[in-house]
């Protein structure tokens, strides 16, 4: 190692300083919005808790995995930079094109209609407030991105310290309670079959969401080598216990039956055990939570448009970049109308956050299956690269890793609904592109 390297990890994250990043991005909004739909797809309360505890588990199988791309070949493209480094320029694009249509504006959707629910709760707006609601989320957070990502971050600083206290709350007030009447509720059968459990564990994974992140934090940690292992360990047994305790709370309080039908989990939880005035409280703070992942997610999203202006001169006018504000403004705009569109189609369905997920599932776990399948390929495209840090039980754990993958994506094609169809045809969509693509490398279009 240079000296330069040296120094650079001799000043970089320490494990506690990366066990806190990796808590703070991981634990979120979903927490709120999830659980029931778990719930839905669970026979039983183990099975509940179960699915939960493997959720944990497939965290730190991905986050290890992710670590070691990050770590030998960093590039702020991430996912976008590995699979055109092991597949070709090909499977990149159609990955930008997937993450800026599907999976990045779904999600964005989906967290917004949990907003939605919290609050509907406070401003009740009609049959359609929720709706309602996430659309305005939407439009005032792309809004403020457009004004500049200065003022977009100075919010995000506020807005994100409200997690964990929130989370705090709600567990202690499950845990702390004696036992509830809904909880005696008699559960009504459910099927139980594998493909159902698959479509449960895609909810437990998106409340999870965020540990692939992990994977930049290599090029910050002291000693990557010998600190990544540790701060992935400790982090995922933080996260993983924090959501164990917040739904066996959730559990007393409520009982499974119950659970499936709450909408707001949360403020219901508060109302049971507090009152009222407790859940208005809690769907307040609950809402800044979902408005900053929200605006975290618009922040990072419009790049991937930016990088398809790069790669396609047809869409060249997507490329274009406001220096005055430091922010991809054309992008913004993209985005924030295909997520708009999203939350019309899920108005129309029984469920927003449920039609949201159907509809970035599939897209979603193929390429991340694709991305674990990566690391093996350049394992035997480039063995020369320096590898500072290197997934323990290799092949095994990225074989788990990307079979897990590909079970998520045959449930969520097969029992997520419409949706699911929906978007896998707007991928499809995407397939010209590849006509249109730059000749340029693919790793040179998120310069920015």
């Amino acid at each position: 190692m240079d000296a330069q390297a040296h120094s650079r990890h001799a000043t970089g994250l320490s494990v506690v300083d990366g066990v806190a990043v990796l808590v703070g991005v991981v634990v979120g909004v979903g927490i709120f919005g999830f659980p029931p739909l778990v719930a839905q797809h669970a026979d039983s309360s183990a099975t509940y808790i179960v699915l939960w505890l493997a959720g944990g588990v497939l965290m730190l199988i991905g986050a290890l995995c992710y670590a070691e791309l990050g770590a030998s070949f960093p590039d702020e493209g991430g996912e976008y930079h590995y699979l055109c480094q092991a597949w070709g320029s090909r499977l990149g694009l159609m990955f930008a094109w997937a993450r800026g249509t599907v999976i990045q504006t779904g999600a964005i959707a989906a967290v917004a209609f949990i907003y939605g629910d919290y609050a509907q709760r406070l401003m009740p707006l009609g049959d359609y407030g929720n709706a309602l609601h996430a659309a305005f989320s939407v439009v005032l957070l792309t809004t403020l991105n457009v004004l500049g990502t200065d003022q977009s971050k100075r919010i995000q600083v506020v807005l994100s310290g409200l997690t964990i206290l929130t989370l705090t709350t709600v567990t202690l007030a499950g845990l702390l309670s004696p036992d509830q009447a809904k909880a005696d509720l008699a559960v009504e059968p459910s099927d139980g079959g594998i493909g159902m459990l698959g479509m449960g564990m895609v909810f437990v994974l998106l409340t999870y969401g965020g540990w692939n992140e992990t994977a930049y934090l290599s090029g910050e940690l002291r000693d990557p080598g010998r600190n990544m292992s540790r701060v992935l360990l400790i982090g995922t047994l933080v996260v993983t216990a924090l959501y164990l305790l917040t739904n066996v709370a959730l559990l007393q309080v409520f009982g499974l039956q119950a659970l499936r039908q709450s909408d707001a989990v949360g403020a219901d939880l508060m109302e049971v055990v507090v009152g009222n005035w407790a859940a208005l409280g809690l769907s307040l703070l609950i809402c800044f939570t979902a408005l900053s992942t929200i605006n975290a997610t618009i922040l990072t999203g419009a790049r991937v448009y930016y990088a398809l202006g790069r790669d396609v001169p047809q869409l060249r006018l997507l490329g274009a970049w406001n220096e005055r504000g430091s922010t991809p403004v054309r992008a913004l705009l993209v985005q924030a109308a295909i997520t708009l569109l999203l939350i019309l189609f899920g108005t129309l369905s029984q469920s927003g956050v449920q039609a949201m997920v159907a509809y970035t599932a599939p897209v979603f776990w193929f390429f991340m299956c694709m991305t674990a399948l990566a690391l093996m390929r350049l394992r035997n495209l480039q063995p020369q690269v320096h590898r500072p840090f290197r997934v323990p039980l290799y092949p095994l754990l990225p074989l788990i890793f990307a079979s897990s993958c590909l079970g998520l994506f045959v449930s969520s094609t097969l029992y997520a609904g419409p949706g699911a169809l929906l978007g896998l045809a707007v991928l499809a969509f995407g397939l010209p592109l590849l006509l249109m693509r730059r000749t340029a490398p693919a790793s040179e279009t998120l310069e920015r």
